[in-house]
């Protein structure tokens, strides 16, 4: 899976998910993918956010990933976006606010929030995804 941070003519920016390259290349053509804000289909990428590479198999197991595979996927997203991005803590909330009201400088932020907090922000448009935390095994 690759993840695109996409621009519309309107300079909305919001992030989408794809299987790979090629699949953005075809969706977008296809006019398959819009803008949550205003729905325009004319999108370009932004910078992107970084791309987690999983093991290739052969041919994919019969009932899917198993648990294991699961939770190592899910650790090396933290670890990536650890890697990537400033962590706020629970000033999450007021820090994607001032990113998105222009207030300060954009950057990638990751931190906490509860679900009152976390409705409030979509509620005001901020582009945010919420991401299944799990341990670490190194600690």
């Amino acid at each position: 899976m690759i993840v695109y941070d996409l621009r519309c003519p309107n300079d909305h920016v919001f992030e989408a998910w794809f299987r790979d390259s090629a699949g953005f290349d075809e969706q977008v053509r296809a006019a398959e993918v819009a803008c949550p804000s205003c729905g325009s289909t004319k999108l370009t990428k932004a910078p992107m956010a970084p791309n987690i590479a999983g093991r290739r198999r052969e041919s994919p197991p019969a009932d899917g990933d198993g648990p294991a595979e699961l939770m190592a996927k899910l650790r090396q997203l933290r670890a990536e976006v650890e890697k990537n991005s400033e962590h706020v803590g629970p000033r999450f909330p007021d820090e994607a606010r001032k990113i998105h009201y222009g207030e300060t400088e954009p950057r990638n932020i990751h931190g906490d929030a509860s679900r009152e907090d976390a409705r409030a922000l979509r509620d005001e448009g901020i582009e945010f995804t919420v991401i299944p935390w799990v341990p670490r095994t190194d600690s």
